[in-house]
């Protein structure tokens, strides 16, 4: 890159600068560093600083500083969106419609404020925590995004690298919000308790901030170096098991916990949720395949009891792709799974 280009960069970067909505000391710290850049550059200076400070104006810039999204204060659309993506469970649904009327009350309130505690999901595999995190985002209207725990190795995975290392991005926390674009997503932390043990201290540390109403409105990511209010972001954490996680992080949580699901509930949901759903991905229709009641409690239970849905799920696709390959092969346009074939497609 020759001069001349590397200076209309610059004026780029300036002017992107310019029509962003940042707080104030940010801008005038970024200007600052466009003004080095600049400086250095008409002196022959090296490059190799401009394209970090590029990359930091596009993060700055982008972030979504004084973006929100409206809240749906309603219990009715949070019943509603609670039912048609639940089966059962009726003691969690009640327990997430209270913590809405909590976020009603304390908006209709004087403060304005919200500050309802966040949630955690404690259960097995496979019992719908992170399926009842999406379900708070979307009975709230907001945006939701996920960010798994799973192997994390380090607490600057979450936190950044400054600017100043060579491998210089901003943390996961940041990305999430870039991503949503609003300063109140719901931010689901899956899986706490997969973090890997020798970094699990320090991570436990960044969380307790995050987690913390009275210090999370001032998060610094090592990457954009300046605080980001993070009172507005509703956490959801989700984990197998409590054993591996500090009781610092766990007294800033609401926990919850998933109870398994009773085979009676396990054949409804599947007769009435799975099965249909899988039928139609496969592109089969409800004549292509019959499945006898006496069979469910085969299919609910090929090895032993199991909490969750996610084996349960893929039986039936197992199924639903077996009797789709009959057809295809031409051994007829018509199933029904008994007690006698039913071996043949499990």
């Amino acid at each position: 890159m020759d001069e001349s280009n590397s200076l209309s960069e610059v004026e780029k970067l300036k002017s992107l600068l310019q029509s962003a909505d940042l707080p104030a000391n940010l801008h005038d710290k970024a200007a600052e560093q466009i003004e080095r850049i600049y400086l250095t550059l008409k002196h022959g200076g090296n490059l190799s600083q401009l394209d970090i400070t590029a990359k930091y104006i596009d993060w700055i810039t982008n972030l979504p500083w004084n973006k929100k999204t409206d809240d749906i204060l309603d219990v009715a659309h949070a019943k509603q969106v609670l039912e048609l993506n639940h089966f059962g469970l009726e003691k969690i649904k009640q327990r997430i419609i209270e913590y809405i009327s909590v976020l009603i009350l304390q908006r209709k309130g004087v403060s304005g404020t919200s500050h309802a505690p966040n949630l955690f999901f404690v259960g097995l595999a496979g019992t719908g925590k992170t399926t009842f995190a999406k379900s708070v985002a979307e009975a709230l209207g907001r945006k939701y995004i996920r960010i798994p725990f799973g192997g994390l190795s380090s607490a600057l995975d979450l936190r950044g690298q400054s600017k100043t290392s060579p491998e210089a991005e901003p943390g996961m926390i940041v990305r999430a919000l870039r991503r949503a674009g609003t300063q109140n997503p719901v931010i689901l932390l899956d899986e706490l308790d997969r973090i890997t043990p020798e970094s699990r201290a320090a991570i436990m540390g960044v969380l307790i901030e995050l987690l913390d109403p009275g210090q999370n409105n001032n998060f610094v990511d090592y990457f954009i170096d300046y605080p980001f209010d993070l009172s507005k972001v509703l956490f959801i954490a989700t984990a197998n098991n409590t054993n591996n996680i500090s009781t610092a992080v766990m007294d800033r949580l609401e926990v919850i916990q998933m109870p398994s699901y009773t085979d009676e509930e396990k054949i409804a949901i599947a007769k009435n949720y799975v099965f249909p759903r899988y039928i139609k991905e496969v592109g089969l229709t409800p004549d292509n395949i019959k499945i006898e009641d006496s069979v469910w409690m085969k299919i609910t239970r090929p090895l032993g009891f199991d909490s969750g849905i996610r084996s349960l799920e893929r039986t039936i696709e197992g199924i639903a792709r077996k009797v789709a390959y009959k057809i295809v092969k031409g051994e007829g346009t018509s199933f029904i799974i008994n007690d006698e074939n039913v071996r043949e497609y499990l």
